[in-house]
């Protein structure tokens, strides 16, 4: 803090306490970690921010080993204004930030009506998303990207109750299905296991491995106008009686990693870049610029690159395991 208030273009304007919190993830048999956050105005670009943050790092010697493992001092970007960048060396608001407490609290202790600009709500609100006594996680991504073995993964680590996506919502979801009775079946079969009054005795809450909102996203596409606009219809009342996510995980699969996984139960030509496109939807809906019809999309989303899905495993399983 002392090296950063007197950097040059750099006005430290508020700090947090400082908390010893257990490590998430890495290697077994760490010591605590000492988190906090601090809020400043400059004149630096975000690149410039982030060099200057290095730098800072540098002159204490930080040494950068195993992932996740101990370190000396480490300094991240979490939020820049309103800013939204994704570029190779920088990512902001940064990817992880929106599931860890020990991120979340010291930032509401010192900006609580900040706003996150993808999560298009408060700091203060973030942390109220994680903080529910019986979350609800919900993994998302199209189907045939390893959303499945993930989500088990994740209820396993929590001891939260497994929800499965059920047959007819792959049979849909994944193909240009035009019956509009097929839609309204797999829209019952995920609702099922998510209906509020069974979800609410979970004491450590429920995982499932699919959104019911992808059905929606996936529908308007594959239904005609006239039929879409009923489905839709029964679709928001399946809907306002399940618990909705409030945390997402989404994986996302890069378009050679879905045709590799896919191609095998890919009924037309067509299957690889209708999911693509549904991927897309997916992405946008998340992030707030597609917040659907039906429901809220939840506030605290976490994007795992799912090309390696054990790597994406131990990202998801860590996701759920700073939000205690």
């Amino acid at each position: 803090m002392e090296l950063l208030r007197f950097m040059p273009g750099v006005n430290l304007v508020k700090v947090s306490r400082y908390r010893d919190t257990r490590p998430i993830g890495g290697p077994p048999g760490q010591g605590v970690f000492l988190n906090g956050a601090c809020l400043f105005e400059t004149d630096l670009a975000p690149h410039d921010v982030l060099d200057m943050l290095s730098a800072v790092e540098n002159t204490l010697h930080r040494e950068r080993g195993e992932r996740w493992g101990p370190r000396t001092v480490d300094l991240d970007l979490l939020l820049y204004d309103d800013v939204v960048l994704d570029t190779e060396t920088l990512t902001v608001p940064h990817p992880r930030m929106a599931t860890r407490r020990f991120v979340l609290e010291p930032c509401v202790e010192i900006a609580p009506e900040l706003v996150h600009p993808l999560a298009a709500c408060t700091l203060e609100g973030l942390l109220e998303s994680i903080s529910t006594t019986r979350p609800h996680v919900a993994v998302v991504g199209i189907p045939g990207t390893g959303v499945e073995e993930v989500a088990t993964a994740v209820a396993h680590a929590s001891l939260a109750r497994l929800a499965t996506a059920p047959p007819e919502y792959a049979v849909v979801a994944g193909g240009a299905v035009g019956d509009d009775r097929a839609w309204r079946a797999a829209v019952e079969a995920c609702a099922r296991p998510l209906v509020a009054a069974r979800c609410a005795p979970d004491p450590h809450g429920v995982v499932s491995g699919y959104w019911m909102q992808t059905l929606l996203l996936a529908a308007e596409t594959s239904l005609p106008p006239a039929e879409f606009a009923g489905f839709a219809s029964f679709f928001s009342g399946a809907a306002a009686a399940t618990a909705p996510p409030h945390v997402a995980i989404l994986m996302v699969a890069a378009p050679d990693v879905v045709e590799s996984r896919c191609a095998a139960r890919a009924e037309d030509a067509g299957t690889i870049p209708r999911l693509l496109r549904l991927q897309d939807r997916l992405v946008a809906a998340l992030r707030g610029g597609d917040a659907g019809r039906a429901a809220p999309s939840p506030r605290a989303v976490v994007t795992i690159p799912a090309g390696d899905l054990g790597r994406a495993t131990q990202e998801a399983v860590a996701a759920v395991e700073a939000m205690a």
